[in-house]
């Protein structure tokens, strides 16, 4: 009885073997798991923070025309105006950066549920609600009949991607406790570690609804059947890890110049395609995400970018560079838990199917950095020996 299927001929074989044996894009080794780990930690942290923002924005100020403290978590005097001011905060415009890339890429039972009727009538009485005795907005309204509905369909996006958030801090933070007490040892631990998460949080309810007076109105009811996986998580992959937006001034928005596609299933400036180097650079949004991650590095981690050849002089890049190999571990979680039977199923015509599978992922990460983030590193300081310590 054949129980084996031929090598794959696709030009990422070897990683469609790796995954086939139960390992992960990312090498095993040790430099890769302390990256990881750390990098995960910190993440961790930052989006606990975008999290608890975006949950904030979505629940008490809805459809206010001019929320100027919406990144204050209701919490508002003149110290925390002053960090604001000097920057000594956390850059909860990344986080909004992320949702709007979401919605303006669509995808999944959320983004279908938006052009429901179902929605259409909730979001009505949501406004009429909210607008009442406003007559200012009352006009507004019947003049521009489609911009409140609009507001609300990013209102909604606002708490999707907090709730998907709320979870993939804590099972961020989960992995960084574990590794402390060496239960983690390994990157295929850390994707299997990703892998349940995900499997365990998949048909966790995505709801949503907002406090009128002393009225509670559905936006996003239960009986929408939206689930944490397949209406976050996977939308929330494809639009921020494979497709994501251009940068601003790395790239030429004139349409003549013809520098990005007008189909936007071709785009792919996610988190798995980016070069780190722009990274820092005014007007690139990670660099706000990096930003915030070095202020939550682990020592451990933090200590590594120290002894590196440039030092702190390009943290942020560094950091990037760690979090880009973190991505392509919780991908792997994520393609090994959607795969159509288990990697290690001894079915002939299972295998095929898995191979197929893989095939059409990798077809997605030829041009990504994959290959980059599975050369060994070196931090050694060629030009600079005095630096190495």
């Amino acid at each position: 009885m054949i129980t084996t299927i031929r090598p794959s001929t696709h030009p990422l074989a070897t990683y469609i073997n790796r995954l086939e044996n139960g390992e992960a894009l990312l090498p095993d080794s040790a430099e890769n798991l302390v990256e990881v780990v750390g990098i995960l930690k910190s993440y961790g942290i930052v989006i606990g923070a975008y999290s608890d923002n975006l949950l904030y924005i979505a629940n008490h100020q809805f459809l206010e025309l001019f929320p100027f403290f919406k990144y204050f978590n209701g919490e508002v005097n003149l110290p925390k105006l002053l960090r604001y001011w000097w920057h000594d905060r956390i850059n909860y415009e990344y986080a909004e950066y992320c949702m709007k890339t979401m919605l303006w890429h669509g995808g999944g039972g959320l983004d279908t549920y938006l052009d429901s009727p179902e929605f259409t009538q909730l979001a009505q009485q949501a406004i009429q609600a909210k607008i009442k005795g406003n007559f200012p907005i009352q006009a507004l309204n019947k003049i521009f009949y489609n911009f409140l509905p609009e507001q609300i369909r990013l209102f909604a996006y606002y708490s999707g991607l907090g709730q998907f958030w709320r979870v993939m801090s804590d099972m961020f933070l989960d992995l960084s406790n574990r590794y402390d007490k060496g239960e983690i040892k390994s990157i295929p631990q850390v994707v299997e570690h990703i892998k349940a998460a995900l499997v365990a949080a998949a048909n966790n309810p995505i709801t949503y609804s907002v406090k009128i007076g002393n009225e509670i109105y559905d936006i996003i009811p239960k009986s929408a059947g939206l689930t944490f996986l397949a209406d976050t998580a996977v939308p929330y992959v494809e639009a921020i890890f494979f497709r994501g937006t251009p940068f601003f001034g790395v790239v030429s928005y004139n349409a003549q110049a013809h520098q990005i596609s007008s189909n936007q299933a071709e785009f792919a400036y996610g988190a798995l395609y980016a070069d780190p180097l722009p990274i820092g650079g005014p007007g690139i949004p990670p660099t706000q995400a990096m930003q915030d991650m070095r202020h939550f590095l682990p020592e451990y981690l933090h200590e590594i970018y120290r002894i590196s050849c440039r030092g702190e002089d390009d943290l942020r890049v560094q950091i990037c560079q760690s979090f880009q190999k973190s991505m392509f571990c919780v991908t792997t979680a994520a393609i090994l838990g959607l795969a159509p039977y288990p990697m290690d199923t001894s079915n002939i015509e299972e295998k095929k199917a898995n191979r197929v599978y893989l095939e059409n992922w990798m077809d997605r990460f030829v041009q990504s950095r994959l290959k980059e983030v599975n050369e060994p590193t070196s931090r050694e300081c060629q030009l600079f020996p005095e630096r190495k310590s």
